[in-house]
């Protein structure tokens, strides 16, 4: 009975502890919307804060998102072409839809992924770094609110970051595939690259899911590397808990949105 009863006492501490981490984390995104509407003030963070982090964001994963996407291009071409060369031997389709799958679903998707490990790892680790170190008191005390000084520039940054290069990835991924099919199974590059196809609706969901993955990562990182305490133990947890979180968080937005835009469009996508 007592075991009965101890399992049941954690079983509580665990769904207390989520709530609260849940509402914590939702205090943070009301803080980060409410620093964005109270605008681009002096006390919003450094001057030119905005674009260090785009450039922090972007620059530095170009070639990090060019060389996975093109990668994973590659592989889902050869794998389509094949299974179609098992079973029809037929390329009319292959392009069209491979370009409908990108744009809708594994552009955006596979992007914000990518950018989750790297630079929500990066967020957490150092804002865990100026919260242990106490910098984050030392900023209230100077009466700076720390989401308007720490997350809203990166915020902003994320969410441009993100549509651009989910925008660049998506090309890599498209053009790479392109090419393992002309050159493996010899499928005609005017066959493959045609978009006819694509929609307008599948470019607003692009758009939709980027900029969706783009706000939520730098928020959980964020909120990861408010919560870090102790000392550089307390920032390795931060960063782990960013990138598990931030990835989680990507893959539930995409479960949402992709549900939520097949119930608008009655299941036509």
């Amino acid at each position: 009975m007592s075991w009965l009863t101890h399992r049941i006492e954690r079983l509580g501490l665990a769904v207390v502890d989520a709530s609260r981490a849940a509402i914590e984390l939702w205090l943070v995104y009301v803080g980060t919307i409410a620093g964005i509407w109270r605008g681009l003030s002096r006390r919003n963070g450094p001057k030119g804060e905005v674009a260090r982090q785009m450039y922090a964001i972007g620059n530095r994963s170009v070639v990090f998102i060019v060389v996975t996407l093109g990668f994973i291009g590659m592989v889902m071409a050869y794998e389509a072409c094949t299974q179609l060369a098992r079973i029809t031997g037929d390329y009319s389709q292959v392009g069209t839809n491979f370009a409908r799958l990108i744009v809708s679903d594994f552009g955006p998707t596979l992007t914000a992924m990518m950018l989750a490990t790297r630079v929500g790892a990066g967020i957490a680790a150092e804002i865990g770094s100026m919260k242990v170190t106490e910098q984050i008191d030392a900023l209230r005390m100077s009466g700076v609110l720390p989401i308007d000084y720490l997350i809203v520039p990166r915020f902003k940054a994320s969410v441009i970051m993100t549509v651009m290069l989910t925008t660049l990835g998506g090309l890599v991924m498209y053009g790479a595939g392109g090419l393992t099919a002309l050159y493996t199974f010899g499928v005609n590059p005017h066959l493959f690259f045609d978009l006819q196809l694509l929609r307008g609706r599948h470019l607003i969901l692009m758009l939709c899911k980027a900029v969706s993955y783009g706000a939520a990562i730098p928020v959980v990182a964020g909120y990861c590397g408010l919560r870090a305490r102790g000392s550089s133990e307390g920032v390795g947890w931060a960063t782990t808990a960013a990138v598990i979180g931030s990835s989680f968080a990507v893959i539930v937005l995409d479960f949402v949105i992709s549900a939520a835009a097949l119930f608008v469009t009655g299941g036509d996508l």
